[in-house]
């Protein structure tokens, strides 16, 4: 009699722990997706400051934004002149392809002001996981090595010509994968999840800033290790 009664019991037992089993595991799966997807990748920011410095337009920018990006995703590009003096430049994870820019799916913007004849500064922020990155304001002069995005501004008859806003189209996001792919493959080098961005500043950050290659491409009192700080910065030689 007691066998009876007991074998009923240690399977209902049995399938309930698998049952709680099963339902834990995939809460857990959902929520780790929630909370790894586009957030443990670093951005080097002073390389994307870089980058659109020496950009002969979108679409060179943006296929060099996706090599100094080190996850998986791919990051398009938004390019929007707001006057003849003003340029908001916006990168963004395209994840319902549609090619326009929401909100929650910014990664960074960088906003150029011409400031006098021959002269512009930008100032680069970044947003979500990348919410802890505000640039200082970089000064641009005709006379620096600049690519086209950048120097056509500062031209005297210069004609703002994204009136019209670029967007990288979806169908383009396979050409710049691949062409991230071979990149790597041929500068193993530059896949280094370890490094991140030196300028700016970071929020909230309880686990301490890491630093990159040691030298970066604006001097601020942000972001700068406690023993580089009797440094003196370097004169930029146009």
């Amino acid at each position: 009699m007691m066998m009876k009664t007991t074998l009923p019991v240690v399977l209902l037992t049995a399938l309930a722990v698998a049952t709680v089993g099963c339902d834990t595991s995939g809460g857990r799966s959902k929520d780790r997706w929630a909370t790894t997807e586009n957030t443990n990748v670093e951005l080097d920011f002073d390389k994307v400051n870089e980058a659109y410095k020496a950009a002969e337009g979108p679409e060179d920018f943006e296929r060099r934004v996706n090599e100094i990006y080190q996850g998986s995703e791919v990051i398009s590009v938004a390019v929007q002149d707001l006057d003849a003096k003003t340029q908001v430049v916006t990168g963004f994870f395209d994840k319902n392809s549609d090619g326009s820019v929401q909100d929650p799916e910014k990664v960074f913007t960088i906003r150029r002001d011409v400031s006098g004849e021959g002269a512009a500064q930008i100032q680069t922020s970044g947003f979500g996981h990348y919410g802890y990155y505000h640039s200082p304001v970089m000064s641009l002069a005709s006379g620096m090595l600049l690519g086209a995005m950048v120097s056509s501004a500062l031209r005297p008859n210069y004609v703002p010509v994204y009136t019209q806003p670029y967007a990288t189209p979806p169908g383009r996001s396979l050409d710049l994968r691949s062409h991230r792919e071979a990149y790597r493959a041929s500068n193993p080098s530059s896949v280094d999840h370890s490094r991140s961005s030196q300028t700016g500043r970071r929020y909230n950050n309880a686990g301490g800033s890491r630093f990159g290659s040691g030298k970066s491409g604006a001097g601020s009192r942000f972001g700068v290790r406690r023993g580089e700080r009797g440094r003196r910065p370097e004169r930029l030689v146009a």
